[in-house]
């Protein structure tokens, strides 16, 4: 197990202390809300060359603006990306050139009521999961030119199951929000574990992270109520500690900068250091087994490619 120093309460910007990032171009996706702020303010902090993928150009210039005053660093800047759109997926990888050392998958979105896209894909798979596939995929080229990181940020969330490959965008099954959230989850660890095995010789590792209970906008899709039952369901509510997005952010850090993590993939951190396989009786620590599973991770890569070239014979 790979432990770091670092806990709890550690913030992204003590861990970007201990990292010299000069040089270093990175991506981050939804860098302009929530942690992904604290994600683009640590690494530009660093000296890295950020980009700050996101929906709302608008809003993730006025980001960039405020966060270079701040760091000092003048080359932060952002782009078009929509995750749930693969056309505006596939333009950004296209458009992006030279070398990529950093690739932060860290937007997403959470508990949706049913909603499909274009391609009637759910709409959390198609996001957290199909949308980081296509980007990373796209960026391949550029990823290997120099050696580099890929960092999914997931969630505790991925114990609420394992990707249903018989029924993935609930074609044939009643939605469940959070079921479909999970499965999106456990994507993101899954796509590090079969990465790890057919990237070895590549010099691209990419691991997995729960950045913590934090209030940001993830949670715009649920009343103050829902949140609260949800978290009484999975049993958390007497243990649960929230967050800052300083510190939520403070995981990323380490899973990106970290030379403990040289080489290492599929791996699955929380709280600064690698976590344990989960417990009986667990319900917001450590990671399911299912989640490291090496088949699953071959299985989902496949029905990955298949879902997207799905699009090209239609």
């Amino acid at each position: 197990m790979i432990t770091t120093g670092f806990g709890f309460d550690a913030t992204a910007l003590e861990v970007a202390a201990t990292a010299d990032l000069a040089g270093r171009r990175a991506i981050v996706t939804g860098g302009a809300s929530g942690i992904g702020v604290e994600t683009v303010r640590a690494l530009a902090t660093a000296g890295a060359e950020v980009t700050i993928a996101a929906r709302d150009i608008d809003a993730a210039g006025r980001v960039a603006a405020s966060l270079s005053r701040s760091t000092g660093n003048k080359h932060i800047s952002v782009a078009h990306l929509d995750l749930a759109s693969q056309a505006s997926v596939k333009a950004f990888a296209r458009t992006w050139d030279g070398p990529l050392h950093l690739l932060v998958n860290n937007a997403g979105v959470m508990a949706t009521p049913l909603t499909r896209t274009p391609e009637g894909w759910e709409l959390q798979f198609a996001t957290n999961h199909l949308g980081h596939f296509t980007l990373t995929l796209g960026l391949f080229n550029s990823l290997r030119a120099d050696g580099a990181r890929v960092v999914n940020v997931s969630s505790s969330a991925h114990l609420m199951g394992e990707v249903a490959f018989d029924d993935i965008h609930y074609a044939h099954r009643e939605y469940d929000r959070w079921q479909a959230y999970g499965q999106s989850k456990t994507a993101n660890i899954l796509f590090g574990v079969e990465a790890g095995r057919r990237w070895s010789g590549e010099g691209i590792t990419m691991n997995a992270l729960m950045p913590g209970s934090i209030a940001t906008n993830l949670q715009r899709h649920l009343t103050p109520e829902q949140m609260q039952e949800r978290i009484r369901q999975s049993g958390a509510a007497a243990t649960r500690r929230v967050k800052t997005p300083e510190q939520g952010a403070a995981t990323t850090l380490v899973v990106a900068t970290t030379p403990l993590l040289d080489g290492i993939s599929g791996r699955y951190f929380e709280d600064c250091n690698e976590a344990e396989p989960v417990a009986g009786g667990s319900h917001m620590r450590g990671v399911a087994p299912y989640a490291q599973d090496p088949e699953a991770a071959a299985q989902l890569w496949k029905v990955s490619e298949e879902t997207l070239w799905s699009l090209k014979a239609a």
